[in-house]
Order: structure tokens, then sequence, then C-alpha cells
């Protein structure tokens, strides 16, 4: 049955909300780890909310290595047992990666009618949700595979001794098991993604290659989930992203244009958010979207200046780009979220972040001076260039005024002069018609 206040009204559609479920968190306190445990429980809560969960219960338990059986100690899961009995919860969501074993038999412990999670499987849903062209799809699913496999024994562990194929009519297959049935399946499937996303990434890499062709200086944005990328990308080029104060509101890559003050075109795509504990599984199924980011010529590393753990951010952040291979591409550091700052702490980060620039997406306070910026270093990575253009070669004329920055233009016997500021590819493309060559 359907409740009233769970059905709202949009227009012409009538959507139905499902009610959201009740969660108990667990995390454990190792020593020497970088987060502190209440700020990656505070994470892990939103993590939980944004995939459509309500924290009921927090528990967690201060442990030199995770218990082989369990991953906290037998009386901790008894424990979390009684608070998901308590508080009615429908799922225990532990803010480490869980083993196959250890989710078994923590399953065991608190009882069938309650799900036990771990935050990759957490991470893994949320992408699910918020995942909308193909190529983000497909890559959701063969994480969700790769996180699946090792994990088939555990769910499978009631039918592991039934074979398929007894008795009569019914013995092809014979000796092979449910669970090696779907194993079976599973990596077929994972075979078949990668296939897709292969055929995929090559449309991509020609995409990228026609855009490094043309000349046009590519601006990747990176940064921590919900440090406001899509907000700052609408900002500075005026579109329309849609952008929520969620955690991963943004998987897929989306690149907009930016003209210049001076004229120039520069592109500017927005990346998927990143996060504390980012699952391998996940760096790989993401590696052709994260791919834009090695194919930047300059990074604008976002950060949510007002949030507490903004430096443990900063760092987490680094991590991943030189885990992609992308640490020696220039950046720039961009604090966003300026108006929620007190002035002492916009004071503090200035001194701390003296060459960062300060914005605010509500204010537009700073997106000036951002924009300013990305022309200064676009500019500093350029050569310049004197060129002698036939009056036939008009396509090259106007590519100069779109892909470089004109100090000069004279029109002469032989053909059009000019005097430009030209980054790498573009002065690749014109440097045959350089004054010096055709002369």
């Amino acid at each position: 049955m359907i409740k009233f206040d769970e059905v709202k009204q949009h227009g012409p559609k009538t959507i139905i909300e499902k009610p959201r479920e009740r969660a108990v968190l667990v995390g454990v306190e190792r020593p020497n780890q970088e987060w502190s445990l209440e700020s990656s429980l505070t994470e892990l809560e939103r993590l939980a909310w944004t995939a459509g969960a309500d924290t009921v219960a927090q528990t967690s338990q201060k442990l030199d290595s995770p218990n082989p059986r369990t991953f906290v100690g037998s009386g901790k899961a008894e424990e979390i047992a009684g608070l998901a009995r308590s508080y009615a919860a429908d799922v225990v969501i532990f803010d480490d990666e869980l083993t196959p074993s250890q989710q078994s038999n923590l399953e065991k412990v608190v009882g069938k009618e309650v799900k036990v999670i771990d935050r990759t499987a957490l991470i893994l849903d949320i992408f699910a949700l918020h995942a909308t062209s193909k190529e983000g799809r497909l890559q959701v699913r063969l994480a969700q595979n790769q996180y699946l496999y090792p994990r088939l024994r555990g769910m499978w562990a009631h039918l592991a001794s039934n074979r398929m194929g007894g008795g009569v009519g019914s013995r092809f297959g014979e000796g092979e098991s449910q669970l090696e049935v779907d194993r079976r399946l599973i990596r077929n499937r994972i075979t078949s993604i990668r296939r897709e996303l292969a055929l995929l990434s090559k449309k991509r890499d020609l995409q990228r290659k026609q855009r490094k062709e043309s000349g046009v200086y590519k601006v990747a944005l990176a940064g921590y989930t919900n440090a406001g990328k899509s907000s700052l990308l609408n900002a500075i080029t005026g579109s329309e992203v849609l952008s929520y104060d969620k955690l991963f509101a943004t998987l897929d890559s989306t690149t907009r244009q930016l003209v210049l003050p001076e004229g120039r075109e520069v592109t500017l795509t927005d990346t998927v958010g990143f996060i504390q504990k980012l699952p391998t599984t996940l760096v790989e199924a993401f590696k052709s979207t994260l791919d834009e980011i090695n194919g930047a010529d300059l990074i604008l590393h976002v950060v949510d200046s007002s949030d507490p753990n903004a430096d443990r951010q900063i760092d987490t952040v680094n991590m991943v780009l030189e885990q992609i291979g992308a640490e020696e591409i220039g950046r720039v550091e961009v604090f966003n979220k300026k108006d929620l700052l007190l002035p002492e702490q916009y004071e503090a980060l200035t001194i701390r972040y003296p060459n960062a620039i300060f914005t605010s997406t509500v204010t537009r306070d700073g997106i000036d001076d951002l924009v300013s910026r990305i022309g200064l270093v676009a500019s500093s990575q350029e050569e310049t260039l004197e060129l002698l253009i036939p009056y036939d070669r008009g396509d090259l004329v106007s590519f100069a005024h779109q892909r470089c920055t004109i100090l000069n233009e004279e029109y002469t016997e032989k053909g059009t002069v000019l005097m430009v500021r030209a980054g790498t590819q573009a002065a690749a493309k014109l440097k045959e018609f350089s004054y010096a060559s055709v002369e």
C-alpha cells in the first residue's frame, strides 16, 4: 500500500518515493590512520544519506588490526546486532572494506533480515544512482561485477553442496556448482562490459585527439566530491550543468567552452569527484573518464574551503592525481564556497595558500580573477610566432583568431602577416607558415 506522504506531484508526472532505509554505521579506529574516526563516520553518514538511508545509530571500536572473522571483535559484532534490532535497522554499513568471509560471518550474527555492506558497496550504490551516460553506467556495472566476483562464495555458501545436473534428464553441466556457474557468468559479463567500454574509449580518444589537434587549451576541474566543481563550471562558462549538494552528484565528464577576455577559446571539463578510501576497482573502471584529467593542459583543483577537513581532502586529491599519473600537469588551487567562510577563516587560508584563487558561485566573487588566472597560465605556456599566411588559407587566419592571442595583423602582397602567441598544439599547426620559413 502506498502512503500519501510517499507521493509527490511534479507537473504531469507522479513520482512515488521509496521510504528511506534505516542504517547503523560502524567504524574502526586504528593506529596512524590519516582521517579521524569522527570525520570519517561523518562522511559515511553523508554517503548513506545520499544513497537513501538515514543513520539511526553509530558505534565504533579501537583495534590494532581487523578481526579476520568479523572485522570487529565478537562482542562488538553482537552489540551491532543488538543495535540493528533495537532501532529496526534495514542495513549495517561498515566504514572500511570487508572481506567476503567477514561480510558472510557478520550477516550470520546480525540476521538475514538486515543487510551488511561496506563503504565500497555504498559508493558503488551511489554511483549506480547517479550514472546517466552509457559509458558511466557501464563503468559502474564493471566496478560492481569486479566487487561482486570474490564475494560469490559467501553468497552461495548455502548452495555449495548442491550440484546442478543431478537426476534423470538433468545431467548436463554435471559437476558444476551454482557458485561456479555464477562465477563464469560474471567473468563473461566483465569481459563483455570491458569490450563495450573499449569501443567507447576509442571514440573518446578520437574526440580527445581532435580537441588536441584543434589547438584548444584544455582545462580540467578536479577535486573532492561536493567541492562545487559543477557549480564552478556553470559560473565560469554560463552553462547549466546540473549541480546538487550531494556526494558524487557528477559522474560523467562534461566539457564546456570558454572564451577568454583576449578572445581565445579554451575548454573546461568537469570530472568525477574523489573521496578518501576510493576503491581501486572504481579508479580502474572510471579510467577513461579520469583520462580527461591526464589530457588537460591545466588542472583546476577545486576545494571546499568551508569543510573542516579541507587539508585532508587536498591530500586525498593529490594522491589520486599521482595515482593516475597527472602529478606533472600544471595546477591552480581554487578554494570555492568563500561565502561560507568567517573573515578570520578566510584570512588564515590566504596566508597558508597564497597562490590560491578564492571563489563563490553564489556571489560570483573571484570568478573573474579565476578566468584571468587561466588566461595567464595559458599564456605562460605559449610561444610567439610571426606568420605569413597566403590569402587562399583564410581558414588558418580564422584558426589563429580563435586559438591564439593576436599581437599584430597586417596585409601584404604575399598574404596576411600575423604576430601571435600560440599554445603548443596551435603552434605545431601554424609553424610551417612562420615568416622565416616562408621567406
